[in-house]
């Protein structure tokens, strides 16, 4: 397989669905937003949480996910006395091309007038993208996100190394993948920096993780910590959990480490394997990768998740088969083969790896069909950042 169906966005971007976005840049606008959203087919509402002061991190994720190639169309529908302005947004989106309008609540007069003109912007919209065809592209403009949550043993020994195995034929293909939690790469910065393209993104790689493991000391968080169902689970230190988490990502070379700050998100400049700078939780983690360009997520969990995204195909996949016995309207791969010998690693990545390019080109994850459309902004507390000496 080597090409893959979507929809060609005017910057030269390809999606893999076709939502519009209603963005509320404050949880102040959120309600509203939702209302807009629930009456037009295909809008979704996001908002944060982080209060209305401008927080660059928090405006970096919410424009990147407005950017990112799954979405139509974008409407942003503010309050009226925030930092965080619509029309700041507006301005950084628009050299993308895609539609965008901004509404004000205050400006408008209210809540019901809001989202009666929100509703006709919408459908305007939707009537629009609806005009778009899928066409074929190949695998080189597709970026994977690829994510670990309520790991266990079989993480690390199946689903993990199954999606490394995919991971690489997709890279192969010229595409590009993309990792996060920095803190779950605990221990493996040696292994991760030998990989590295240059020595410039090893250093990076070793730095990144180094300042993640201050960061927990110094909220006096032990930078071991797993949760319950980790060690449930049988995973027995953090260590031991990185060195399957990190395997996800396959093998090939790591191209860089992409900023996730208050200065700025990047995005990978090329296909291949790149590192994000990014938080261990799980939806937040999500949400930043998508926000950096990734079109789909590939997600493993032992113990179970239900986790989607608001614009994102999220495909589930557990090396364990009571998990999956279990939580079959949730896991889209059973990748417990690999355990009882039925299976190796690379048939089952490249079963992995042709279900991302059918997801990729239309087919529906679970995930997505039970309505998931999860959303969070991460951000860094700046007053301990610059405690730390990091900004």
């Amino acid at each position: 397989m080597t090409e893959f169906y979507g929809f060609e966005r005017p910057d030269g971007s390809v999606g893999v669905r076709n939502h519009l976005l209603v963005l509320a840049p404050i949880d102040c606008s959120f309600e509203p937003a939702k209302r807009i959203a629930s009456q037009v087919d295909g809008a979704v509402a996001v908002t944060q949480y982080h209060g209305c002061g401008f927080n660059g991190m928090v405006f970096n994720n919410l424009l990147g996910t407005a950017l990112n190639p799954n979405v139509a169309g974008v409407l942003i529908v503010g309050l009226g006395c925030e930092s965080l302005t619509p029309e700041a947004l507006a301005e950084k989106i628009e050299p993308s091309g895609k539609p965008i309008e901004t509404l004000s609540i205050q400006g408008e007069g209210g809540t019901i007038r809001t989202i009666e003109k929100g509703v006709r912007i919408l459908q305007r919209m939707a009537q629009e993208a609806s005009e778009l065809e899928r066409e074929a592209f190949p695998l080189s403009q597709l970026i994977l996100a690829a994510e670990c949550g309520g790991s266990d043993a079989t993480s690390g020994i199946a689903a993990n190394p199954a999606l490394g195995s995919a991971a690489d034929m997709l890279i192969d293909e010229g595409g590009t993948v993309i990792i996060s939690e920095t803190q779950e790469m605990t221990g493996t910065q040696d292994l991760l920096a030998r990989r590295a393209v240059d020595e410039g993104t090893a250093e990076r790689i070793r730095v990144m993780i180094d300042r993640q493991e201050r960061r927990m000391r110094m909220m006096g968080i032990e930078s071991r910590f797993m949760s319950r169902g980790n060690i449930e689970g049988g995973l027995t230190t953090i260590e031991e959990k990185s060195l399957g988490a990190v395997r996800k990502g396959g093998t090939r070379p790591i191209q860089g480490v992409l900023e996730n700050s208050e200065e700025r998100l990047e995005r990978p400049t090329r296909g291949g394997l790149w590192l994000q700078d990014g938080t261990g939780w799980d939806v937040a983690s999500v949400t930043h990768m998508v926000a950096a360009g990734a079109q789909v997520v590939a997600f493993t969990t032992g113990r179970g998740s239900t986790v989607g995204h608001a614009i994102a195909p999220v495909i589930k996949i557990t090396g364990n088969p009571e998990t999956y016995a279990k939580m079959k309207d949730n896991i889209d791969i059973d990748a417990s083969p690999i355990l009882e010998g039925r299976e190796s690693i690379n048939s089952m990545g490249e079963r992995i790896f042709k279900f991302i390019v059918e997801v990729a080109s239309g087919r529906k994850t679970k995930a997505e069909a039970l309505g998931y459309r999860d959303f969070a902004v991460f951000s860094r507390d700046r007053l301990a950042e610059r405690l730390l000496g990091y900004c």
